[in-house]
């Protein structure tokens, strides 16, 4: 029985009814329902429609500017100097085969042919002839010989990921048991200067506008008695000017009362290691019994040496003394952010977990300590390759010198903030160890350590790390992943596409916690800088000719207190000028006359388009658009995200630009 409606009716002083009503389907309520509902609606209706509109314009004018700005950085971009090597005349190939059988996997979408289900007899047409011949020919040829590479990049995948758990394992460990190097005793007299070593401080650098004044300032305000070290400022520099405002930079703590030396070479042989070789051989290095190394923008702080030498007292056997990078400009932009995950894990993880169960570790080049005997017993500093530092780690390894990593003791430098920047440092850091493992195997078998650390160098540092993780990113996840869409007999499992490399991602960004935002660019961009890291490797492995190019890492400065034009502004202002005046010869003073006269430039900065990781990108989304032809879910949207990565990479859309 339905409840009866309730009705009060209240009249107020002005004569108009109130009336309530409890019932909700009374006949007063359903007829001003009826008669407010077709309005009502209308409203709903045109805010949806405006809400669409909207939303369509704000789509549509991204995509316009987006579509403007890719157009003008193409037309205002330079080529990449050798886009015609033979690995991006590979890929263009695979693109052209790709798109092409594309267009006949579409044919056949839409054609609707299922050849299994059809008799050879009953073919019709030389198209479905062809391809009926390419399906027997990808069964009973091509499928097998993919499957067995996919195999065998999938063995070294698992290899190099149990290789990653073990070291996550062990920096765990290390954690856990609160596990660092400690230094034993007070190891020298504060109020003794002469218990102090001898310490040698070494700043090379070449065309360092950006940083020369920051890494002078941080070496020379160490806090180690004056007159037991030296700085020598190794300048590599072909700019006149650049040469100028260092040995000015250099004179003036000279004037401090710091003990500090200029040294430039007119033969620039040799780079980085050339460099550092001459420096070694200068006749007062003798009276020193450490050196330590920083690179142009890095800035120690006061107590570096403090944190270092003291570890060297008591152990004689200890040749190397690392310090962990830290860096400014890490929250600089996305590439920057993806390379400090890298570093991290670098550092916190590899160096560490080496560091203090093997003694040994490749030398960063820079924020190091060595004892100058170890040096001189592993040969020096030698010119053969473009990784010097790593060169002359492992060579004293194999001479029996231990070293020891510090996890606490940071040095601030710079990250490259441009992908060219980055694109270059990573050639060389990739190539470079190629080179070496070639140079050095035969020493490593004949030396006379033990089985385990010549078993450790080939096959962990060198084999491992250096050959095979360029080697199965590129080769499975670039390659073979794209062409298993055009041969299903071939795919991939989820795990091999998916899991494992985001679990392994996880472990990776575990040093750097607040990264975890940025996990799945990451991923993606890590696959995407195989391409790289792939060519650099078989160009040292077989020696091709970019092997050997040495391009200084660009800076921006970033971490100075003042950029190049504010520096010579300061510097006019003061009586600088006639402490300048009276020990630089003539030519020197009109150079610096010219230097203050001119105006700052107006910066430029220029695009690349990087042709190899264009074509991957079109290869990527090409396969992609035959995955969703066959609804293969998970592999159409890593094909997908990773095509676009390879773009915005291929567009130099992530990073800086130069000048």
């Amino acid at each position: 029985m339905a409840p009866s409606s309730v009705v009060l009716t209240i009249e107020n002083s002005n004569g108009i009814s109130l009336v309530e009503i409890n019932d909700s389907h009374s006949s007063v309520f359903l007829e001003k329902q009826k008669a407010a509902s077709p309005k009502q609606f209308t409203w709903v209706l045109l805010l949806k429609i405006q809400r669409v509109f909207s939303c369509i314009t704000w789509l549509a004018m991204a995509f316009r500017n987006t579509s403007i700005s890719v157009k003008k950085r193409i037309a205002l971009s330079e080529e990449e100097p050798r886009h015609k090597g033979r690995l991006y005349r590979f890929i263009r190939a695979f693109l052209a085969i790709t798109v092409v059988a594309l267009v006949i996997e579409i044919v056949a979408y839409f054609k609707k042919w299922n050849m299994k289900m059809i008799r050879p007899w009953e073919v019709q047409g030389i198209l479905e002839w062809s391809y009926m011949a390419w399906l027997s020919l990808r069964v009973e040829y091509v499928a097998p010989f993919i499957i067995l590479l996919s195999k065998f990049c999938i063995v070294l995948f698992l290899i190099q990921s149990v290789d990653r758990l073990v070291l996550g394992i062990g920096c765990f460990w290390i954690k856990y048991k609160k596990l660092k190097p400690e230094i034993g005793e007070q190891a020298y007299d504060i109020e003794d200067c002469t218990t102090f070593p001898m310490v040698l401080v070494q700043i090379p650098m070449c065309n360092e506008k950006e940083v020369f004044a920051q890494s002078i300032s941080a070496a020379c305000q160490l806090d180690w008695p004056k007159d037991r070290f030296l700085v020598q400022v190794l300048d590599d520099s072909d700019d006149e000017i650049s040469q100028l405002l260092i040995r000015n930079e250099v004179s003036s703590w000279k004037e401090k009362g710091v003990n500090i030396i200029y040294r430039h070479r007119f033969i620039r042989t040799g780079y980085k290691a050339g460099n550092l070789k001459s420096a070694m051989a200068c006749d007062y290095v003798k009276d020193y019994e450490f050196v330590a190394i920083l690179d142009a923008d890095f800035q120690p702080n006061p107590d570096f040496l403090k944190e270092t030498v003291p570890h060297f007292k008591g152990n004689p056997e200890l040749g190397l003394v690392q310090a962990r990078w830290s860096y400014v400009n890490k929250d600089e932009n996305l590439l920057t952010r993806l390379q400090n995950i890298n570093l991290c894990f670098h550092f916190e993880v590899e160096q560490q977990v080496n560091g203090f169960f093997l003694n040994f570790f490749g030398f960063n080049g820079t924020a190091g300590v060595w004892r100058i005997k170890a040096l001189e017993d592993s040969g020096g500093w030698l010119e053969r390759t473009t990784v010097e530092d790593m060169d002359i780690a492992v060579r004293a390894h194999l001479n029996g010198w231990k070293f020891i990593y510090l996890n606490d003791v940071r040095v601030l430098c710079e990250l490259p903030e441009s992908y060219e920047a980055y694109k270059k440092q990573q050639h060389r850091w990739h190539s470079g160890p190629m080179q070496l493992f070639r140079l050095c195997l035969p020493a490593i078998i004949t030396s006379k350590i033990s089985i385990w650390k010549k078993a450790n160098l080939i096959f962990l540092f060198f084999l491992l790390r250096k050959l095979i993780l360029p080697f199965y990113s590129f080769t499975l996840f670039c390659i073979i992943l794209p062409l298993t869409m055009f041969i299903p007999e071939a795919e991939l499992p989820v795990w091999v596409i998916c899991y494992v490399p985001i679990s392994l991602s996880i472990l990776n960004i575990l040093p750097a916690p607040k990264s975890f935002p940025f996990l799945m660019p990451y991923l993606l961009f890590e696959n995407t800088m195989s391409v790289t890291k792939f060519n650099a490797m078989v160009s040292g492995l077989f020696q091709l000719g970019s092997a050997y190019e040495w391009v200084v890492t660009k800076k921006t400065g970033r971490s100075s207190e003042s950029d190049l034009l504010a520096f010579a502004e300061r510097e006019s202002k003061t009586l600088y000028d006639e402490k300048i005046q009276r020990r630089l010869s003539e030519s020197g003073l009109e150079m610096f006359g010219k230097l203050k006269e001119q105006k700052a430039p107006a910066v430029k900065k220029r695009n690349r388009l990087y042709r190899k990781e264009l074509a991957l990108a079109f290869l990527l989304l090409t396969a992609a658009a035959r995955s969703l032809l066959s609804a293969h879910g998970i592999h159409f949207y890593y094909l997908l995200f990773q095509g676009l990565s390879f773009l915005l990479v291929g567009l130099d859309l992530i990073g800086e630009q130069v000048s």
